[in-house]
């Protein structure tokens, strides 16, 4: 029984084939009518296909792997690499023969072992057809194995040859150069400082910086329009080259069409591979000190000038990232930088003179049931920290975030706009998305595609929207759960207060609703971040449920359900806070209750100073952690994979492991999903409540300094080299920052009218006392007749009530001040933002003449009247029009 399942659990692949099994150079040969071959294989033939083996001649001692990613012929580009596992022999005898021991543990180890052989078989005959169809549709192949005692790596190289190349940029329209022109950096303050005279200590100059072109979609039979078009082996980028053998890989079959068995990364998902990437450009160290910046590969440079720490005050790179990680991950970075920029000017902070007024010795009511009486002379420390949050200048400095938000958004549309143009994507459409692998796997049923008129998975749409109501429904039990934890913490926090209070100190009596205030907003933030992660989990697996076809379509749903579930998670302990604390305590002898507890009052320096205190907490507290995680847990992964593959090499391996081997050490790229929630969270911080914690933009501007870097050196560094893909903009997070940037004005708007004193103490200026002089008097109310505690007859309470219980008619005058400041508030600042949106144009003037330019040189180049093109050309070479060139950039 152990020597079949050891036969029947052999790699498919042959263990027995040396490194060279898939050939080199001349079993890729290109052939034009096979071209599309590998796209439709599969289709009619039979169910019962054999594998397909290829045939190698054994190799005897491996050549000297040539310097940089290339074949052993040190010319071919090594554009891809495909990776597998196969456990050694001897490791599955030993597991073979564990499961024979016992009659009972036999059989159930049999029916284990069938189950594997027909999944290991099945695998096989994927991965062999896969390969097969790689090589149909023109891919160059060479294979190299790391062997060990415990198991085999098996390393695929493909490179695209110059025909596949041709063919694939004009089906993907990728863009071809037309005609060189200045590229300046796009900084506007450096340009301000220069316009001054002003030294810039961020300009650094970057060597190898990328060339910029007018271009146009390509075209094949155009192709001596273009420049370069006659230098095959670099016209073009290494990203163009990674995009197309993944566009490739993407449509290529490895078993039945119909039934969506299509594309390497459904292989993946299915273990035939582990590991599918394109290779780094070499090392990030530099060993050699006198290596010449201009001689330094393209991750050496990203390293050396943008992710070490030493260069935090320095402008980012960003046409070299864009070349060397395509254009979503460079907009990423864009954005971030020009984001923190903006932060400057909100985290200088705004300074207002007040001076505070002397506080009586006033008798005030107990803040428990088994609480004695205090003075409020004991809180004045407290009373004048609040004040430093809660004064007439915070008014205008939450005016100023608001339009600080709104500006930001629509300058950073031009940024963007500039951006997308300059880096050839801003006619970039996602071209027909195929169906994610999941999807593929698990759809019920095959339709026609309306658009392509291909047949492909389908899943109903009433089933669809019948699982979307059902994963809604999760979403509000999830949601549920965080308010219970809400209730959670505030009782929590009532019976810590009761504690202080026992416990005789003066200090702790004193500091009661400081501390657990501070303890409560700790322990509210360790189970936000843990239900964070539990609905992360929660949430990938209900839309992977709800089968939406697209990876767009299920990134969206994705983002859209744990943004809103964040948005109630980490917000709902501020707005309670804000917006309910001390809203439903009563008055003396008639105080509400919540589980048989008295509903919390605000403590004595008011709400808003608790409030700035749980945001430092939550807002601070997360980006300690969440940077403590980016740089530790990357780390322990990578050294984790290194030595796993360490134990593989073994001793085998006396010279540097070739570039292949060095990348599958690292860890596969986590994407953007995370970095651009963390910061969304944070902008929603400093705009939602800056009112109460004017703080905000300082900490998130120190914060993102050391995000870019750790970013940036997680994915030079540390990440496998992710395939570039092309984008307009930052996608849904726009909408997510539009939607708070507005939330920001309204919650303010209700911050400044009901929790801050600002509108009291306005109001009571301008009827009674213009220096406040008795205002802390005034806010204090009498206990009622019939209230007696421990033979004191007579307090004082926070309240405009009078000696009754009853609201007193400056109550009703205050309400109707703070309801009219709100919509007077809300009104202005709504009416400039949007005056600012149509003043700003979302494409600026110089761009506009730009783009125009571009599409003349284009129409130009792909007309078939030559005579035209040459007087184009003519009046492009003219003194006139490069001014007019000169100009325009």
């Amino acid at each position: 029984m152990a020597d079949r399942d050891i036969l029947l659990e052999q790699d498919y692949m042959g263990e027995q084939h040396s490194a060279d099994c898939y050939g080199s150079l001349h079993n890729g040969g290109f052939i034009p009518p096979r071209f599309l071959a590998a796209a439709t294989a599969g289709d009619d033939e039979e169910e019962d296909d054999d594998p397909i083996y290829i045939d190698c001649e054994m190799g005897g001692r491996q050549p000297q792997h040539p310097k940089g990613n290339y074949f052993r012929d040190g010319k071919t580009k090594i554009d891809f690499v495909l990776v597998w596992e196969v456990r050694s022999r001897r490791k599955r005898r030993s597991r073979a023969r564990g499961r024979g021991d016992g009659a009972e543990q036999g059989e159930a180890g049999a029916e284990e072992a069938s189950r594997s052989e027909q999944r290991k078989a099945q695998q096989a005959r994927w991965r062999d057809k896969f390969i097969h169809n790689l090589q149909t549709a023109g891919l160059l192949l060479e294979k190299e194995e790391t062997v060990s005692v415990k198991k085999t790596i098996h390393y695929l190289k493909l490179s695209a040859p110059w025909d596949v190349l041709v063919y694939y940029a004009e089906e993907l329209a990728l863009r071809a150069p037309l005609q060189a022109q200045p590229n300046p950096d796009h900084n506007t303050s450096d340009q301000v400082l220069r316009k001054f005279c002003i030294p810039n200590i961020m300009r650094q100059s970057v060597p190898n910086k990328p060339v910029d072109y007018y271009t146009c979609a390509f075209r094949k039979s155009k192709m001596e329009k273009f420049l370069g078009c006659e230098d095959h082996d670099n016209y073009f980028t290494n990203t163009q080259r990674h995009r197309i053998v993944y566009e490739i890989l993407s449509c290529t079959a490895y078993g039945k069409r119909k039934r969506a068995e299509v594309g390497g990364a459904r292989l993946l998902n299915e273990g035939v591979f582990t590991a599918l990437f394109p290779l780094h450009e070499g090392p990030f160290e530099i060993k050699d000190n006198e290596i010449p910046p201009d001689q330094l590969n393209q991750r050496q440079v990203l390293f050396h000038y943008w992710a070490r720490w030493s260069r935090w005050y320095k402008y980012q790179p960003l046409d070299h990232i864009r070349e060397y990680f395509g254009e979503k991950i460079a907009i990423y970075f864009a954005w971030l930088g020009f984001y923190t920029a903006w932060l400057l000017p909100a985290a200088v902070q705004h300074s207002s003179e007040g001076h505070l007024h002397q506080r009586g010795h006033y008798l005030m009511c107990p803040l428990c049931n088994t609480c004695s009486v205090w003075n409020i002379s004991d809180i004045c420390p407290m009373a004048k920290l609040g004040y430093l949050f809660d004064h007439p200048g915070t008014v205008f400095f939450s005016v100023f975030m608001s339009f600080w938000a709104v500006t930001f958004l629509e300058y950073w549309k031009r940024k963007n706009a500039t951006l997308a143009h300059h880096w050839d994507c801003m006619d970039f459409h996602e071209e027909e998305e195929r169906p994610r692998p999941e999807f593929a796997a698990m759809a019920p049923a095959m339709e026609h595609n309306p658009v392509t008129g291909v047949k492909e998975p389908y899943f109903p749409k009433k089933a669809r929207l019948s699982r979307m109501l059902t994963g809604s429904m999760v979403i509000i039990i999830m949601l549920c759960v965080v308010m219970i934890f809400l209730v959670t913490v505030i009782m929590y926090r009532g019976i810590v207060s009761v504690m202080m209070f026992h416990t005789g100190s003066s200090m702790l009596r004193t500091q009661a609703g400081n501390i657990a205030n501070i303890s409560s907003s700790m322990v509210n933030l360790a189970l936000i971040l843990l239900m964070g992660q539990v609905y992360t989990a929660l949430a990938e697996q209900l839309t992977k449920w709800e089968m939406h076809r697209t990876q767009t379509q299920y990134e969206d749903a994705f983002t859209f359900k744990v943004f809103i579930f964040q948005f109630v998670n980490f917000y709902s302990s501020p707005f309670y806070v804000a917006f309910f604390k001390g809203r439903f305590v009563g008055y003396p002898g008639h105080y509400g209750t919540l589980f048989g507890m008295r509903n919390e009052d605000c403590g004595p320096g008011g709400c808003l100073i608790e409030l700035a205190e749980q945001l430092f907490i939550i807002m601070v507290g997360k980006q300690l952690i969440n940077n403590i995680q980016e740089f530790v847990i990357p780390k322990v992964k990578a050294w984790r994979q290194r030595r796993e593959m360490a134990a593989v090499r073994g001793t085998q391996v006396s010279q540097e492991p070739p570039r292949w081997e060095e990348d599958y050490e690292l860890i596969e790229c986590e994407g953007l999903f995370e970095e651009y929630l963390e910061i969304v969270l944070q902008f929603g911080f400093i705009t939602i409540f800056v009112a109460a914690f004017p703080l905000a933009p300082l900490f998130a501007l120190l914060n993102n300094w050391a995000e870019v870097r750790l970013d940036a050196h997680k994915f030079v560094c540390e990440y496998r080299r992710p395939v570039a893909e092309r984008a307009q903009n930052i996608g849904v997070w726009f909408y997510i920052l539009e939607v708070l940037s507005h939330v920001s004005v309204i919650v303010n708007a209700f911050l400044i009218a009901f929790t801050s004193d600002f509108l009291p103490r306005l109001l009571y200026q301008f009827k009674f006392h213009q220096d406040l002089n008795g205002y802390v008097n005034f806010t204090l109310a009498y206990s009622p007749p019939d209230y007696n505690y421990a033979n004191h007859t007579m307090c004082r309470y926070k309240a405009f009530r009078d000696s009754y219980g009853s609201y007193t008619l400056f109550y009703w005058e205050l309400l109707a001040v703070r309801l009219g400041f709100i919509i007077a508030f809300e009104h202005v600042v709504f009416f400039v933002l949007r005056a600012i949106d149509w003043m700003v144009p979302d494409v600026p003037g110089s761009l506009e003449l730009k783009i125009k330019r571009e599409r003349y040189l284009a129409k130009q180049a792909l007309a078939d009247n030559q005579e035209a093109l040459l007087v184009g050309w003519g009046s492009a070479s003219s003194p006139a029009s490069n001014a007019s060139a000169g100009y325009m950039s």
